[in-house]
């Protein structure tokens, strides 16, 4: 199972440049690829993709905490966009939303010129398809069909991209200009790529395809006692269990349908970016203010950026930032 697992992310990241739905982690308007609470602790490291975006937090993982503070210190100088000394919640808010535009940004425009070297108007499918899974073409058709086969995972891999795909295409010329592409690349990201997100998740957690999701598939999704060491359910997986069967599971019939993962997944309504803005205000703010000084985020740089990084090599630094 995990071998079959790494090889669907390593084709999906890979091969296609397209995050699978293990990477978008379940909800629309993705800050991170990393689960925001793990073991019922609070992951920093999602704190960290959401303030720097994903690019630029790999980078400070490389770097020495002196580094990482210096660096911080500019940072917060460029979300105080009205230099009043303060960093207050929506300057932090804009500056989440501003760094995860551009990390999205700058992973379309990779994958567009690596799939359009020629930097043409629209990227047809065929293209595409050629590109990425013209192998397919040499395979046995047998083995395509196979469950459980190398051919069968990317035969399958192949129609979730085909059905992506026209879900991008906004006006059916079974071709992707840049937008529509970066709607295919980042579907969570988009709201009219909903739908489609929607019925990825259900694909992926609906094991016995019986088209809805049952409480031990919702938690068998982010919890397998079999790869821990534990005797007893940890208290975070009895919470999501109370989770499912008191808000989740809107109905009461013991399962999540389709609408019911919708609301799950992308419910309306919801800024993710202010409220991760919210959680670093509560976690830095030392004096109850509701706004943050430079010191105060310094005091808690870890919160922010910091790496227990020990390798001090080359960082892969955006020079003309720092």
């Amino acid at each position: 199972m995990k071998i079959t697992l790494f090889v669907v992310l390593a084709i999906s990241t890979v091969f296609a440049g397209v995050p699978s739905p293990e990477e978008t982690k379940r909800l629309m308007d993705h800050l991170s690829d990393q689960e925001h609470f793990r073991n019922e602790h609070h992951n920093k490291q999602f704190d960290h993709d959401a303030f720097l975006g994903e690019d630029q937090a790999k980078t400070f993982d490389q770097l020495p905490p002196e580094e990482s503070k210096r660096r911080l210190g500019i940072i917060v100088d460029k979300i105080d966009s009205d230099n009043d000394g303060f960093v207050t919640l929506v300057e932090l808010k804009d500056w989440i939303r501003y760094t995860q535009k551009r990390y999205i940004e700058e992973d379309v425009e990779r994958h567009w010129k690596q799939h359009n070297p020629e930097n043409n108007d629209i990227l047809p499918w065929e293209e595409y398809r050629k590109n990425v899974y013209g192998f397919m073409d040499e395979m046995d058709e047998r083995e395509l069909k196979t469950p459980n086969s190398e051919g069968f995972t990317y035969s399958n891999l192949l129609k979730r991209d085909r059905r992506r795909w026209h879900y991008a295409d906004g006006d059916q010329d079974d071709a992707l200009n840049r937008t529509e592409f970066g709607y295919f690349l980042h579907p969570e990201d988009h709201s009219g790529m909903r739908d489609v997100v929607v019925l990825e998740t259900m694909e992926d957690i609906d094991k016995d395809n019986d088209g809805k999701v049952s409480l031990e598939e919702y938690i068998g999704d982010m919890y397998k006692p079999e790869d821990v060491d534990e005797e007893e359910e940890p208290d975070w997986v009895k919470q999501e269990r109370e989770q499912f069967t008191g808000y989740r599971d809107t109905n009461k019939d013991g399962f999540m349908d389709e609408t019911e993962v919708k609301d799950w997944i992308a419910p309306p309504e919801f800024d993710h970016a202010e409220a991760e803005a919210r959680h670093l205000v509560f976690e830095a703010d030392g004096d109850a203010d509701e706004k943050l000084t430079k010191a105060e985020v310094l005091d808690k740089y870890d919160l922010f950026v910091g790496s227990q990084a020990t390798d001090f090599g080359e960082a892969l630094a955006r020079h003309d930032e720092f």
